[in-house]
Parts: C-alpha cells; structure tokens; sequence
C-alpha cells in the first residue's frame, strides 16, 4: 500500500437503500476495480481484500462494497433469498458506479468489475446495463452463467478464473464464454490446482496476478 493512498469508508445511496463502501484511491490511480462479493460475503471478505491490495499496488483503485445491508445478510443467512437475487445485486453495483463517477472520479477513471461467486453474475448483468461505462470485468470462481440472457449484451472484455479442481464451475463457465457473444476480448484460465475458494497456497496470488494483468490491459 502506498503513503499516498487514500482510504476512506463510504456510503452509497441505492434507492434509499444505504450500502456500506472500502474506497482505496491510488494517488496515481489508472483505472478503478468494483468488487461484486458472492453469497454469505461482504466488503471485508479476506480473499477480496487480499486481491485488491494487489490491485492498489498496481496503481488500480478498488471500491469494495457491500451489496446487502446487514438486514438483508441476516435474512439471507436463513432463507438464502437474496444471494441469487441478481438483479437485486447488479442494481446495487450500478448505484455504486454511479457513485463512482460522480464522486470519486468525476475526471473519468475507466472502471472494472471483480465477481467473486454469484458477485460475478451480478457484475456481468451491471455491465450489460452500462455498456459505455464498463471497461473489464474479472470473475474469480464465478457464477456468470446466473447471468442469463444479459451476456448476450456484454461488450467489455471479460476474464473468467476458475480452479483446476472446480470441475462443475468450470463447465458453466465454458458455457458462459460462448454466450459472450459480443465480447471480443474474453478468455477462460483454468488455475491448476485450485479448489472453488482459492485457498491452496499461491493460489489466490494467481488469481491477483492474472486480475492485475487484466486491469492493467483494459483500464
């Protein structure tokens, strides 16, 4: 992390609904990463914040939100209604873009979406609904087939990271790249190895290593 980094919490406001922000703003930020947390998570998810301190020292900013209120997480650990409630989520993330440009980076930083797990489908259906203002989206042991037929209408190059030994996953993310069917830039890396989470040693790191590269790229 740079001294000049600036850290701040935030508040977005989605509606009238209030969800909760980690802003790291890079002093020469070249672009800025929204994270998009999969189900039972949140911004203070450990394998996030590992990959966006990564992302920070690559001069990418990072805006780690919660996408449900500490209500609707409550409600969800019982029923699980919300987690796979993508439009919901994708709304959310569209809220927090518009933040993003409004007041973090009224200059214009070109901004990317990180989905971990459901997050992924939320940030591809966002990124559907914001074709000029979405620049690259990275999923990490995604679900982007939750997606549905708003891939068809993703433009923004799109990497996909999925472990070696998540085989069901792997399989619909393959049928995600073919649904990709306007995205030109658009790639499935399979890390050997790696179960859902990423939680063999150096995993995680590639996964940071391959999203730094992707980022770096296209914002």
């Amino acid at each position: 992390m740079g001294e000049q980094d600036l850290k701040q919490e935030i508040q977005i406001n989605a509606d009238g609904i209030i969800i909760n922000g980690s802003l790291t703003l890079p002093q020469k930020a070249r672009g800025i990463v929204v994270f998009a947390h999969g189900s039972g998570s949140s911004r203070f998810s450990p394998r996030n914040k590992f990959v966006a301190s990564k992302l920070n020292k690559t001069d990418i900013a990072t805006l780690l939100i919660d996408l449900l209120t500490e209500e609707e997480e409550r409600v969800d650990e019982e029923t699980r209604e919300y987690r796979f409630n993508i439009d919901l989520l994708a709304s959310r993330l569209v809220y927090a873009t518009h933040f993003v440009n409004q007041s973090v980076s009224p200059k214009g930083l070109k901004v990317g979406y990180f989905g971990a797990s459901t997050g992924a489908a939320a940030a591809l259906v966002a990124a559907a609904q914001l074709p000029e203002g979405t620049s690259a989206i990275v999923s990490r042991g995604g679900r982007p087939d939750l997606a549905g037929e708003a891939l068809g209408r993703v433009k923004a190059p799109v990497l996909l990271l999925v472990g070696g030994e998540d085989y069901q996953v792997i399989d619909l993310n393959k049928q995600t790249l073919k649904k990709l069917t306007q995205v030109k830039n658009k790639e499935l890396v399979i890390i050997p190895g790696a179960t859902h989470l990423f939680e063999e040693p150096g995993k995680l790191e590639d996964v940071a290593s391959y999203a730094a590269s992707w980022f770096k790229k296209y914002l």
